[in-house]
């Protein structure tokens, strides 16, 4: 790929990662669909081949590369065959461990950041609830210190990798009402008082394990603390520009993989005694399938580099999710529409990307949200969120 964004070492790495999608993920995506659940030897697999802790220091495990071999990692990942795979591993490594990373002390992260890195225990992030999900600082989960531990209650849903998790970043509210009162710990799964209150049945994303959890009076170590209390509304703002970075790239990904197989189709499919994509209703919606993808992954390149260059990226971030999330799902749109009847079939692959990509819309901030935070830096829009 000719690229300002990628040199020689980002394509080698593009090639590696992409035979391993293709060998090892793909062939089983349907399985895994039909079982609604990303198999734990796959962590462990990616573990083993260094996947799974691009960003974070050697020192735990990690490679310590630069920002764009992750682009690139979630790019293949997104092409895997079932976007609910590629989320459980992104959440597992992209969205729940940033706030170790950032927050925990050495002893934490040698205890729980090296063997999330290692794909030896899976991890999730506990922060929406039944009733708060954009309003974060709303929580109302509630840790109570009680000498050298926390007892904690509550409720969380929409966890991906709930029911797999051996270990939960999760957010609860030690102090006062708003963003003041929450903090951040590392929670393990086999504390007692904890349970999956049930699995949760999705339009799409099936692969994806998504549960609804609860916490009964459960003990957790005050060392398992993230941070400092109160802390824990910036730990999880910290990691939203990388997990809204993500979304974009495995939206656009996506997208692209739904212009491929409709180009491909378009080829092949004979109607009226020639291939569909010489008519021109069709040609021009692989036109702006095409140029919608290209342009979603330039502004996520450009926001990836603001990012990757400690350059203020707020607005650019917001912008490239809400537009890569949007185009995904117009593109999928269009990509059944070429396919016709076949398009609406389990059995054609743009059926599953149609139904998976309308989450991205929704995950890691709604489009709506992501429009609030864009119009707030021109100054304009509703200053309460």
């Amino acid at each position: 790929m000719d690229s300002i964004y990628f040199n020689e070492e980002h394509n080698i790495f593009r090639q590696t990662f992409r035979d391993f999608v293709k060998k090892e993920i793909r062939p089983y995506a349907e399985e895994w669909e039909e079982n609604e659940t990303c198999p734990r030897e796959l962590f462990k697999r990616m573990g083993d081949l260094g996947f799974l802790g691009i960003l974070y220091p050697e020192e735990y495990g990690g490679s310590d590369a630069d920002y764009f071999y992750n682009v690139v990692f979630v790019e293949e990942i997104s092409k895997c065959g079932a976007l609910g795979i590629s989320v459980g591993i992104l959440v597992h490594s992209q969205m729940a461990s940033p706030a170790l990373h950032y927050l925990g002390t050495h002893e934490q992260k040698v205890k729980y950041l090296r063997p999330v890195i290692a794909g030896e225990k899976i991890i999730a992030l506990g922060v929406t609830e039944p009733n708060h999900g954009s309003d974060v600082a709303s929580i109302e989960t509630e840790a109570v210190k009680k000498g050298d531990h926390y007892v904690i209650n509550g409720a969380k849903t929409f966890i991906t990798n709930g029911s797999l998790a051996d270990l939960i970043t999760l957010a609860a509210r030690t102090g006062e009402k708003g963003y003041k009162g929450i903090s951040l710990f590392i929670f393990e799964t086999n504390t007692p008082g904890f349970s999956v209150s049930r699995k949760l049945k999705k339009m799409g994303m099936h692969s994806s394990d998504t549960a609804e959890l609860f916490f009964d009076d459960c003990v957790v170590p005050a060392a398992n603390l993230l941070g400092k209390e109160g802390q824990g509304f910036y730990g999880i703002m910290a990691g939203f520009e990388n997990e809204r970075i993500v979304g974009a790239a495995q939206a656009y990904s996506a997208a692209e993989l739904a212009f491929e197989l409709s180009l491909k189709y378009a080829r092949e499919r004979q109607q009226f005694g020639r291939p569909i994509g010489e008519f021109q209703a069709v040609s021009h919606m692989l036109a702006e399938m095409a140029t919608d993808v290209e342009a979603a992954r330039q502004l996520t390149y450009y926001a990836a580099w603001l990012r990757s260059q400690g350059k203020p990226c707020i607005k650019e971030v917001q912008m490239a999710k809400c537009f890569a999330s949007e185009i995904a799902n117009t593109v999928a749109y269009k990509a059944v529409q070429i396919h016709g009847g076949y398009g609406y079939m389990r059995e054609y692959e743009v059926e599953r990307i149609y139904r998976d990509v309308r989450l991205i819309t929704i995950g890691a901030g709604t489009s709506q949200i992501m429009k609030n935070i864009i119009a707030k830096q021109f100054g304009v829009g509703d200053s309460t969120i």
